[in-house]
């Protein structure tokens, strides 16, 4: 008889086999590309192959997680499929720690964690997704909205404190900004020796401004106080900052906490000294808005 801890181990192992089985066959058939998709089908029948294993040492049949099947097939149609493999092949890690814990049960443990690190072998080298190419376009958007616009608002808040006109001051800059910044990546795409387009790349990082500067201003135009609505936007710029962070460190293989901090001070940093500048110009020319 299995023990009761390593039965409970092996069934996890055999629920996670079946549940990515399901997933890289629902992903094969969303790839245009036949080559890739035959390395995702592939990849699926190895793992319904793991799952036949495992169920012959625990005589039972396993259901796959549904939710979890819901979450990747969702994740890699919004977020694209480089994020969901790499989301999905991190979690992976944790159910090797679960293999290196049953070794003992049969020589084929062994083989099974060698294919489940070559699966992430094979998903990487098939990944060549366009737009990846185009991280560093919006990066540069992002950033530089939230660096600059961050402390503008900052600066309009304390110098004008009319939430209603420091929301379009702030619109005004940062539409200005945009088409500024997407210019420059068009001029420095085109003389760049990359696969990117010129175009490609000005339109995503202009993008990536305007909808940054839209999340960021949309509260100076809903609400009255214009303090209140400084916070918000603040807050908004906090988790634009954690949520594309993530984004581009599972994707790209990036410290997440590194990258995190550093675009987190640059921001506040920049916003405190537009605190500072602001609240010197209301008091040194007594505006009162």
């Amino acid at each position: 008889m299995m023990e009761e801890k390593i039965r409970a181990a092996v069934l996890k192992a055999q629920k996670n086999e079946i549940t990515e089985h399901i997933i890289y066959s629902r992903l094969s058939a969303m790839l245009k590309n036949k080559t890739h998709a035959g390395i995702l089908r592939k990849i699926a029948a190895d793992e319904l192959r793991h799952y036949e294993f495992w169920k012959g040492l625990t005589g039972a049949d396993v259901g796959p997680d549904r939710m979890k099947v819901f979450f990747f097939i969702l994740i890699a149609r919004v977020l694209g499929l480089t994020f969901s493999f790499k989301l999905m092949e991190s979690g992976e890690d944790l159910a090797q720690d679960v293999y290196e814990n049953i070794k003992a049960l049969s020589p084929r443990v062994e083989a099974i964690i060698s294919e489940e690190n070559g699966h992430e072998n094979e998903l990487v080298n098939m990944i060549d997704e366009e737009r990846l190419k185009y991280v560093s376009s919006i990066v540069l958007g992002l950033n530089d909205a939230m660096v600059e616009l961050t402390g503008a608002l900052v600066g309009f808040t304390l110098a004008l404190s009319n939430a209603r006109l420091v929301g379009i001051v702030g619109l005004i800059t940062g539409i200005a900004a945009s088409l500024s910044m997407a210019a420059s990546e068009y001029l420095s795409t085109r003389h760049e020796d990359t696969k990117k387009d010129p175009l490609k790349a000005s339109f995503t990082t202009g993008m990536a401004y305007v909808l940054t500067v839209a999340v960021l201003v949309t509260p100076f135009l809903v609400f009255n106080n214009a303090y209140v609505c400084l916070g918000i936007a603040l807050l908004s710029g906090i988790c634009i900052i954690l949520f594309f962070t993530f984004y581009v460190s599972v994707a790209m293989g990036l410290d997440f906490r590194k990258r995190f901090v550093e675009m987190l001070t640059i921001s506040l940093s920049v916003a405190a000294v537009n605190f500072v500048i602001g609240l010197a110009i209301r008091k040194i020319f007594r505006i009162d808005i």
